[in-house]
């Protein structure tokens, strides 16, 4: 049997830690996204997702939202990506990701991307 990355307590432990550590660039997105402040919509920030945790996550759209650092550039970083995608599709859930730098350089074209993603 398969053991899942994080036991569901210590899953949840983790996300907490994480919505209380947020990045620069998941604070100025979450500025935007909460309080159903784009489009209306419910968003979660450090969402645990088994054996993940979503960065940003609408339930009532199955629509994750995903910051990357530099280390997603990297090949494993990619790999590991391709592969958490895939697996959050097999459960319905739409994966969007950004670059950090797209946060910090562009906010205004993430945001409408969201919003177009969540009409």
């Amino acid at each position: 049997m398969h053991k899942p990355f994080r036991p569901m307590l210590e899953q949840h432990q983790f996300a907490r830690h994480l919505r209380h550590n947020l990045t620069d660039c998941e604070q100025i997105l979450w500025h935007h996204l909460r309080n159903r402040r784009l489009a209306g919509r419910k968003f979660r920030r450090q969402h645990p997702c088994p054996p993940y945790v979503l960065d940003f996550y609408c339930p009532e759209l199955k629509l994750a939202i995903e910051l990357d650092g530099g280390q997603h550039y990297t090949r494993a970083g990619q790999r590991h990506d391709t592969h958490r995608d895939a697996a959050l599709q097999k459960a319905a859930i739409r994966v969007l990701r950004f670059g950090n730098h797209e946060v910090l350089n562009n906010l205004e074209a993430v945001l409408e991307t969201i919003f177009q993603a969540c009409q």
